[in-house]
Protein backbone atom coordinates (compact mmCIF):
# COMPACT_ATOMS: atom_id res chain seq x y z
CA UNK A 1 0.00 0.00 0.00
CA UNK A 2 1.41 3.49 -1.49
CA UNK A 3 1.49 6.05 1.54
CA UNK A 4 1.64 9.46 0.77
CA UNK A 5 3.01 11.19 4.55
CA UNK A 6 2.59 14.65 4.46
CA UNK A 7 3.49 15.60 7.83
CA UNK A 8 5.17 14.55 11.37
CA UNK A 9 3.14 14.75 14.81
CA UNK A 10 3.89 14.72 18.44
CA UNK A 11 1.98 12.65 20.59
CA UNK A 12 0.98 12.04 23.86
CA UNK A 13 0.96 8.27 24.46
CA UNK A 14 1.58 4.95 23.41
CA UNK A 15 2.83 3.47 19.78
CA UNK A 16 2.73 0.79 18.00
CA UNK A 17 1.56 -1.96 15.76
CA UNK A 18 -2.90 -1.56 16.07
CA UNK A 19 -2.23 1.39 18.79
CA UNK A 20 -5.00 3.62 17.96
CA UNK A 21 -4.40 7.47 18.83
CA UNK A 22 -6.94 9.91 19.80
CA UNK A 23 -6.06 13.29 18.91
CA UNK A 24 -6.37 16.61 20.37
CA UNK A 25 -8.76 19.76 19.00
CA UNK A 26 -6.03 21.50 18.22
CA UNK A 27 -4.34 18.44 16.37
CA UNK A 28 -7.20 17.21 14.57
CA UNK A 29 -7.96 21.32 13.43
CA UNK A 30 -4.15 20.92 12.30
CA UNK A 31 -4.53 17.62 10.43
CA UNK A 32 -7.74 17.92 8.83
CA UNK A 33 -8.66 22.17 8.53
CA UNK A 34 -5.18 23.66 8.03
CA UNK A 35 -3.84 20.45 6.13
CA UNK A 36 -7.13 18.67 4.28
CA UNK A 37 -5.88 15.56 5.42
CA UNK A 38 -9.23 12.69 5.41
CA UNK A 39 -10.13 9.32 6.23
CA UNK A 40 -6.91 6.82 4.74
CA UNK A 41 -4.45 9.62 4.73
CA UNK A 42 -0.87 8.46 6.85
CA UNK A 43 0.67 10.46 9.48
CA UNK A 44 4.02 9.65 11.01
CA UNK A 45 3.89 9.85 14.52
CA UNK A 46 6.41 9.50 17.37
CA UNK A 47 6.35 10.15 21.41
CA UNK A 48 9.83 10.66 22.24
CA UNK A 49 9.96 6.91 23.33
CA UNK A 50 8.72 4.11 20.58
CA UNK A 51 10.37 5.48 17.74
CA UNK A 52 8.48 6.70 14.43
CA UNK A 53 5.20 5.20 13.39
CA UNK A 54 2.69 5.34 10.25
CA UNK A 55 -0.66 6.07 10.97
CA UNK A 56 -3.43 5.90 9.14
CA UNK A 57 -6.97 8.79 10.00
CA UNK A 58 -9.65 6.29 10.96
CA UNK A 59 -11.61 9.80 11.95
CA UNK A 60 -11.48 12.92 10.83
CA UNK A 61 -13.34 15.53 12.18
CA UNK A 62 -12.88 19.27 13.13
CA UNK A 63 -12.18 19.06 16.91
CA UNK A 64 -11.50 15.58 16.98
CA UNK A 65 -9.83 12.32 15.31
CA UNK A 66 -8.65 8.76 15.36
CA UNK A 67 -5.30 7.31 14.05
CA UNK A 68 -4.70 3.68 13.83
CA UNK A 69 -0.43 2.78 14.32
CA UNK A 70 0.15 0.15 11.00
CA UNK A 71 3.71 0.19 10.81
CA UNK A 72 6.94 1.38 12.81
CA UNK A 73 9.14 3.62 9.90
CA UNK A 74 12.12 4.27 12.22
CA UNK A 75 13.37 2.90 15.44
CA UNK A 76 13.45 5.15 18.83
CA UNK A 77 16.96 7.47 18.64
CA UNK A 78 17.89 8.79 21.81
CA UNK A 79 20.55 11.49 22.20
CA UNK A 80 23.50 11.54 24.40
CA UNK A 81 23.08 11.77 27.92
CA UNK A 82 24.49 15.85 27.30
CA UNK A 83 22.52 18.47 29.02
CA UNK A 84 22.63 22.50 28.04
CA UNK A 85 22.55 24.77 30.46
CA UNK A 86 21.83 28.65 29.01
CA UNK A 87 21.07 31.93 30.16
CA UNK A 88 18.36 33.24 28.26
CA UNK A 89 18.23 35.87 26.11
CA UNK A 90 16.20 37.98 23.84
CA UNK A 91 12.62 36.19 22.94
CA UNK A 92 13.76 34.85 19.28
CA UNK A 93 16.95 34.89 20.34
CA UNK A 94 16.18 31.52 23.04
CA UNK A 95 13.76 30.32 20.90
CA UNK A 96 16.96 29.59 18.63
CA UNK A 97 18.52 27.82 21.27
CA UNK A 98 16.07 25.83 22.10
CA UNK A 99 15.42 24.35 18.92
CA UNK A 100 18.64 24.22 18.09
CA UNK A 101 19.59 22.15 20.82
CA UNK A 102 16.65 19.72 20.19
CA UNK A 103 17.88 19.41 16.53
CA UNK A 104 21.80 18.74 17.13
CA UNK A 105 20.92 16.56 19.97
CA UNK A 106 20.58 17.14 23.72
CA UNK A 107 18.96 15.22 26.45
CA UNK A 108 17.52 18.22 28.75
CA UNK A 109 17.72 22.08 28.62
CA UNK A 110 18.51 23.91 31.69
CA UNK A 111 17.45 27.67 31.67
CA UNK A 112 19.36 29.19 34.16
CA UNK A 113 19.58 32.78 35.67
CA UNK A 114 23.26 34.12 35.74
CA UNK A 115 24.40 37.46 37.41
CA UNK A 116 24.27 39.80 33.85
CA UNK A 117 20.86 37.95 32.57
CA UNK A 118 18.55 40.50 31.18
CA UNK A 119 15.60 38.60 29.32
CA UNK A 120 12.01 38.42 30.26
CA UNK A 121 10.15 35.94 32.04
CA UNK A 122 10.51 32.71 30.51
CA UNK A 123 7.19 31.08 28.36
CA UNK A 124 7.81 27.59 29.00
CA UNK A 125 4.89 25.88 27.43
CA UNK A 126 5.79 28.05 24.28
CA UNK A 127 9.06 26.93 23.85
CA UNK A 128 9.09 23.75 24.97
CA UNK A 129 5.98 23.81 21.95
CA UNK A 130 9.49 25.20 19.75
CA UNK A 131 11.17 21.85 20.55
CA UNK A 132 8.17 19.37 19.67
CA UNK A 133 7.83 21.30 16.68
CA UNK A 134 11.63 21.06 16.36
CA UNK A 135 11.54 17.75 16.25
CA UNK A 136 8.87 17.27 14.22
CA UNK A 137 10.37 19.32 11.17
CA UNK A 138 13.59 17.52 11.20
CA UNK A 139 12.87 13.56 11.80
CA UNK A 140 13.77 13.59 15.33
CA UNK A 141 12.10 10.69 17.71
CA UNK A 142 13.00 12.84 20.88
CA UNK A 143 12.31 16.02 22.50
CA UNK A 144 14.35 16.99 25.26
CA UNK A 145 12.24 18.55 28.29
CA UNK A 146 12.62 21.90 29.12
CA UNK A 147 13.78 22.35 32.92
CA UNK A 148 12.07 25.20 34.92
CA UNK A 149 14.19 28.16 35.37
CA UNK A 150 16.74 28.11 37.91
CA UNK A 151 19.75 29.92 39.05
CA UNK A 152 23.26 29.33 38.25
CA UNK A 153 24.51 29.10 41.41
CA UNK A 154 22.11 27.33 42.80
CA UNK A 155 22.05 24.46 40.44
CA UNK A 156 25.95 23.94 40.61
CA UNK A 157 25.37 23.72 44.11
CA UNK A 158 24.07 20.15 43.55
CA UNK A 159 26.18 19.32 40.62
CA UNK A 160 26.43 15.87 40.28
CA UNK A 161 30.08 14.33 40.65
CA UNK A 162 30.19 12.28 37.84
CA UNK A 163 28.64 14.76 35.14
CA UNK A 164 31.68 16.48 33.43
CA UNK A 165 31.04 20.25 32.51
CA UNK A 166 31.76 22.10 29.30
CA UNK A 167 32.08 25.81 30.24
CA UNK A 168 32.41 28.13 27.56
CA UNK A 169 34.90 30.78 28.72
CA UNK A 170 34.53 34.06 26.91
CA UNK A 171 38.02 35.28 28.46
CA UNK A 172 39.48 32.66 26.43
CA UNK A 173 38.25 34.83 22.97
CA UNK A 174 41.42 34.57 20.90
CA UNK A 175 42.95 31.49 22.20
CA UNK A 176 43.14 28.11 19.76
CA UNK A 177 39.24 26.27 20.23
CA UNK A 178 40.39 23.57 22.47
CA UNK A 179 40.27 20.09 21.08
CA UNK A 180 37.80 17.67 22.92
CA UNK A 181 39.03 13.85 20.88
CA UNK A 182 41.03 13.55 24.32
CA UNK A 183 38.11 14.73 26.94
CA UNK A 184 36.35 11.69 28.67
CA UNK A 185 33.12 10.26 27.56
CA UNK A 186 30.44 9.88 29.45
CA UNK A 187 27.69 12.33 31.00
CA UNK A 188 28.37 15.85 29.96
CA UNK A 189 27.01 19.22 29.70
CA UNK A 190 27.45 22.57 28.51
CA UNK A 191 26.90 25.78 29.84
CA UNK A 192 26.80 29.04 27.65
CA UNK A 193 26.66 32.34 29.76
CA UNK A 194 24.12 35.85 28.73
CA UNK A 195 24.81 38.30 26.53
CA UNK A 196 27.08 40.42 29.33
CA UNK A 197 28.60 37.11 29.92
CA UNK A 198 29.56 35.57 33.06
CA UNK A 199 29.98 37.78 36.26
CA UNK A 200 34.11 37.03 37.61
CA UNK A 201 33.11 35.14 40.62
CA UNK A 202 30.84 32.64 38.29
CA UNK A 203 34.12 32.40 35.98
CA UNK A 204 35.91 31.59 38.97
CA UNK A 205 33.78 29.21 40.20
CA UNK A 206 33.07 27.27 37.16
CA UNK A 207 36.70 26.91 36.55
CA UNK A 208 37.62 25.59 40.03
CA UNK A 209 35.13 22.45 39.63
CA UNK A 210 36.72 19.91 38.82
CA UNK A 211 34.43 18.40 36.14
CA UNK A 212 34.85 21.39 34.40
CA UNK A 213 36.75 22.00 31.31
CA UNK A 214 36.85 25.28 30.35
CA UNK A 215 36.99 26.44 26.79
CA UNK A 216 37.63 28.74 23.67
CA UNK A 217 35.11 29.00 20.83
CA UNK A 218 38.02 30.41 18.75
CA UNK A 219 38.98 33.60 17.72
CA UNK A 220 35.84 35.67 17.31
CA UNK A 221 33.51 36.87 20.06
CA UNK A 222 30.21 34.57 19.26
CA UNK A 223 26.77 35.66 20.16
CA UNK A 224 25.15 33.32 22.74
CA UNK A 225 23.18 31.58 20.09
CA UNK A 226 25.70 31.16 18.05
CA UNK A 227 27.79 29.81 20.76
CA UNK A 228 25.28 27.13 21.89
CA UNK A 229 25.69 26.36 17.87
CA UNK A 230 29.25 26.27 18.14
CA UNK A 231 29.64 24.24 21.23
CA UNK A 232 27.24 21.63 20.83
CA UNK A 233 28.88 21.18 17.44
CA UNK A 234 32.13 20.75 19.31
CA UNK A 235 31.10 18.06 21.45
CA UNK A 236 28.88 16.22 19.29
CA UNK A 237 31.94 15.66 16.49
CA UNK A 238 34.49 14.63 19.10
CA UNK A 239 32.48 13.16 21.87
CA UNK A 240 28.87 12.51 20.65
CA UNK A 241 26.80 10.12 18.21
CA UNK A 242 27.85 12.10 15.09
CA UNK A 243 30.13 9.54 14.04
CA UNK A 244 33.68 9.23 13.71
Amino acid sequence: MTKNIKLRLFVDGPLGAGQTVLLTKEQAQRLFTVMRLAVGDFVALFNGTDGEWHAEVMEAGKRKGVLLCRDQSAPQLNPPDLWLLFAPIKKARTEFIVEKATEMGVARVFPVQTRYTNAERLKHDRLQAHMVAAAQQCGGTYVPPLEPAQKLAKLLDHWPGDRHLLFCDETKVGQPVTPLQNAPRGKWAIVIGPEGGFSPDETARLRAMPQATSISLGPRILRADTAAVAALTLWQHALGDWGS
